[in-house]
């Protein structure tokens, strides 16, 4: 793979360039960012520093990446509800709990590795640890994933993506009842500054919107389908966790600890509508909620 450059503007100065390093290239430790900046790799203005050197407001800071070993991934018997397949693409419904693709900590196991078994003629689409991936879910989010069987065809869904032209719908059930039953969420979503794992509304963050409709009321507890418009890391979570009703199980944006739901959180990616690359027709599909979820909802409703 090649060498992957990063330029940015500094938009508060006085800061460490190794700390403003690693709060802007997430994937990177604090450690790395120093290697970088001993090594020329990390630059102001073209000029080196010492990783305590203080920036500036408006500094140009340019990091230089070092080659990424391409993982070999191998294929794994792993078991697929497959929603829907044809010669160019199929649907899956990814169960909470299962990474989408191998990464550090995660060497297999993943949707990759169960897709590689399944159709083997992926491996050569796209990077080899993310062969046909078009989209991700986060690991404790279940439901449906598009992917693609060849280079076409992933190009073409990933554009559409990009372009938001991808409807999405998300199920959830959140603490408390909400209020208003619709509304829209416009609230900037970027990397929090002091814990690098966790997203947040942040001004600095990039643009995120986010829609959403109440589908049934509880006592303490609301089921909503939530329509993210962009698709930023963790979106829906953080924009549910800044109204105030976070997402049940959701233990990094909610609660630690409740009863109602143990090992994951309630989000479900429950249907997706796109434009099929090779019809150009609409196309429209949708996953069943988990039995772990349904059982928490019958367990809510008042005729249970």
């Amino acid at each position: 793979m090649e060498k992957r450059e990063i330029t940015f503007t500094v938009e508060k100065g006085g800061l460490r360039l190794d700390k403003v390093i690693r709060d802007r290239v997430p994937d990177l430790s604090r450690t790395q960012a120093q290697r970088l900046i001993a090594t020329n790799a990390a630059t102001v203005g073209g000029d080196s520093h010492k990783p305590a050197y203080r920036v500036k407001l408006g500094d140009r800071v340019t990091v230089v990446l070092p080659e990424e070993k391409e993982l070999e991934v191998l294929p794994e018997p792993i078991p697929l509800d497959v929603i829907y397949e044809d010669a160019h693409l199929l649907l899956v419904n990814k169960p909470s709990g299962m990474v989408v693709h191998p990464a550090p900590g995660h060497p297999d196991g993943t949707l990759v590795n169960a897709l590689l078994a399944h159709c083997p003629q992926i491996a050569g689409v796209g990077p080899s640890d993310r062969a046909g991936i078009v989209h991700r879910l986060d690991k404790g989010t279940s439901g449906l994933l598009i992917v693609a069987k060849n280079k076409t065809v992933l190009d073409a869904l990933q554009k559409q993506f990009k372009q938001r032209e991808v409807a999405k719908t998300y199920l959830s059930l959140v603490e408390g009842r909400v209020q208003p039953p619709e509304g829209i969420v416009e609230v900037p979503v970027g990397r929090d500054e002091h814990h690098r794992q966790k997203m947040a509304a942040l001004r600095s963050g990039k643009y995120a919107r986010t829609r959403y409709r109440v589908v049934e009321s509880f006592a303490d507890h609301t089921l909503l389908e939530a329509y993210p418009h962009t698709g930023r890391t963790h979106q829906v979570r953080v924009h549910l966790a800044w109204l105030g009703y976070p997402v049940v199980g959701d233990t990094v944006y909610g609660r630690r600890h409740q009863p109602l739901l143990q090992n994951r959180h309630f989000l479900h990616a429950l249907r997706l509508c796109f434009t099929h690359p090779d019809t150009g027709k609409e196309a429209e599909f949708e996953a069943p909620l988990p039995v772990e979820l349904t059982a928490v909802i019958e367990y809510l409703s008042p005729s249970s």
